[in-house]
């Protein structure tokens, strides 16, 4: 009797203390959104259409799903948006013009992804589509086994119509200043085992993985004046340009692989 009234008095301690962290986290989370705010509204700038159309071929047909990130929300430019630099990088290296179609939602999960390619219109076909998506997986709690499970069915769908697949893992949100302690730490722990799921689902469906974290990470956190917009949540237009140079190799290769390299002049 005397050891299941320990367990009985452990148990109830433990609920409390899990009671008390559930509060604390939950108003650390209406103040972080209180912080933040929607300075930035909740439309992003529309980046589509044929950049560098000039050069000659033709173009290249680039699709952008996932969210506000991959919309490009925060960029004062259209050529600042992610898209729009992505779109840019791929037309001078590979030197044709290519044409950006941007499906990412501002506030989307990875949930969303469907509904994004559904929207599209029918019988369009990307050479290559890079997804950037998994903030709001974390911040709504999606479990990681559905933000698997939509991320891997719209990789298949994609590659399904010859499409080459770049997926730009969760951003790690522990660089996410307006976030208190400790809240910051569990996003932080959270964007980061998501991060390593979307890495080995992407994989296996057969998409290249770029992991934002190791490539951009360290620079939101040493330069956040720098790297973040007015809202000090999403990218500013250097952040853009640094996610953007991230992406980018792994983008040119999709490209490649789907149309094949932009042929050298010949030596003369």
């Amino acid at each position: 009797m005397r050891t299941v009234r320990v367990f009985v008095v452990v148990g109830l301690v433990m609920a409390c203390a899990l009671a008390g962290i559930r509060i604390v986290l939950t108003r650390q989370a209406a103040l972080a959104r209180r912080r933040i705010g929607k300075p930035l509204g909740e439309v992003a700038l529309r980046a589509d259409r044929v950049w560098r159309s000039a050069l000659d071929g033709e173009p290249i047909d680039l699709l952008v799903l996932g969210d506000s990130i991959a919309a490009g929300l925060g960029a004062q430019r259209r050529k600042d948006t992610l898209g729009g630099r992505l779109a840019k990088g791929v037309a001078l290296r590979m030197r044709r013009p290519v044409r950006l179609r941007t499906a990412a939602v501002v506030g989307s999960e990875s949930s969303d992804l469907p509904d994004q390619l559904d929207a599209v219109p029918e019988g369009y076909r990307p050479h290559a589509a890079v997804i950037v998506v998994g903030g709001n997986d974390v911040t709504h709690r999606l479990p990681v086994s559905v933000s698997a499970q939509h991320l891997h069915e719209t990789i298949r769908r994609l590659r399904a119509v010859g499409a080459e697949v770049v997926v730009g893992t969760c951003p790690d949100l522990g660089a996410l200043r307006p976030v208190p302690q400790p809240l910051r730490r569990l996003a932080s722990s959270m964007s980061r085992r998501l991060a390593d799921v979307q890495a080995e689902t992407a994989r296996r469906a057969g998409a290249e993985v770029v992991d934002l974290r190791r490539a951009v990470g360290p620079m939101f956190l040493d330069e956040p004046e720098a790297m973040f917009a007015l809202d000090r949540f999403h990218p500013s237009a250097l952040g853009y340009r640094r996610t953007a140079e991230a992406l980018l190799p792994a983008v040119c290769r999709a490209v490649a692989a789907a149309v094949g390299p932009r042929p050298r002049p010949a030596r003369r």
